[in-house]
């Protein structure tokens, strides 16, 4: 515990990413959220009724991400923590163990059947315990389905309507609103999806990110430079060797990287097979444009995908 002190304070002002690391607001809700997805969605359901804390800033990379001590004081001054799930945030052990937080632990993503990576322990292996780290092998990223987000949506308003039902019937009025424009959203990708011809609906990636993307719009993830879930895992000279095969194989397009990626690897393979690198946002909003909701979030991505696969 003393080297995870001496860790968060050599981050002293790199992991709060919200209102400007201000005090707490004397009689709103004190709500810490792991990403912007979610402080986005808490954003679009309790307006200026919360005060939020984002722990991980725009453009941060959830998978490598350090807490920093302003962290540990907006989780010890918490009412509510609301986290991913599926094992994006493996940093909150930590951080509870290092607070007084006497705040529970909420996974909104509860009710979403997560993706399970190939080759790893299914649901019902009952020899890993199921906590808010998960079991490995989960997809975590399910923000990439907005479908998805309407059951973000549901459970944080119930949760905001039992810890402020004073406003409930605002929330819930919130809620439905928020609910029209997610549904827009869903339709708008099919239509976009639609203008790929069905051969060429292929994606490859630096990490496999768009697996509920693929899955409820009809494409296929055929390959990453890093097959793997996370961008701090590695990847080999054979692997790379396949992913260039597949990528001829297929006639593919591009390579869909995150911005905040190093795109060293997959411009290797980008020069061996002449495909273009197309940026997206994958593990966070970004700081205002072009990205800077959830929604257009994936209006972004979207237009990016299509436009390289047409």
């Amino acid at each position: 515990m003393v080297l995870f002190f001496v860790v968060v304070m050599l981050f002293s002002a790199c992991g709060r990413a919200t209102e400007g690391n201000q005090s707490p607001v004397e009689g709103k809700i004190q709500v810490v959220v792991t990403t912007t997805f979610i402080g986005d969605v808490v954003n679009n359901i309790a307006g200026e009724n919360v005060d939020i804390t984002v722990l991980l800033a725009a453009g941060q990379n959830p998978h490598s991400y350090q807490p920093a001590p302003m962290d540990m004081v907006a989780v010890t001054e918490a009412d509510l923590i609301l986290a991913n799930g599926f094992g994006l945030e493996d940093f909150l052990e930590d951080l509870l163990s290092g607070s007084d937080t006497k705040a529970e632990v909420i996974v909104v993503s509860d009710g979403i059947t997560p993706l399970m990576t190939e080759g790893h322990l299914e649901e019902d292996d009952h020899s890993v315990e199921d906590s808010i780290d998960a079991v490995m092998g989960q997809d975590p990223h399910v923000w990439f389905d907005p479908n998805n987000i309407l059951i973000w949506a549901e459970n944080i308003t119930r949760i905001l309507a039992e810890e402020d039902p004073e406003n409930k019937v605002l929330y819930q009025e919130n809620l439905d609103a928020y609910q029209g424009q997610l549904l827009e959203l869903d339709t708008w990708i099919r239509e976009q999806i639609g203008k790929i011809p069905g051969e060429q609906r292929e994606l490859v990636t630096d990490h496999t990110t768009l697996g509920y993307f693929a899955r409820e719009y009809g494409l296929v993830q055929i390959g990453a430079v890093i097959p793997a879930l996370t961008t701090e895992a590695e990847t080999s000279g054979m692997e790379l060797a396949e992913l260039i095969d597949t990528i001829q194989a297929h006639r593919s397009k591009a390579i869909f990287i995150g911005v905040d990626y190093d795109p060293s690897l997959a411009q290797r393979v980008a020069d061996e097979t002449g495909v273009e690198l197309v940026p997206l946002y994958f593990g966070s909003l970004s700081d205002g444009e072009p990205a800077g909701t959830y929604l257009s979030f994936m209006r972004y991505n979207v237009n990016a995908i299509v436009k390289a696969l047409q």
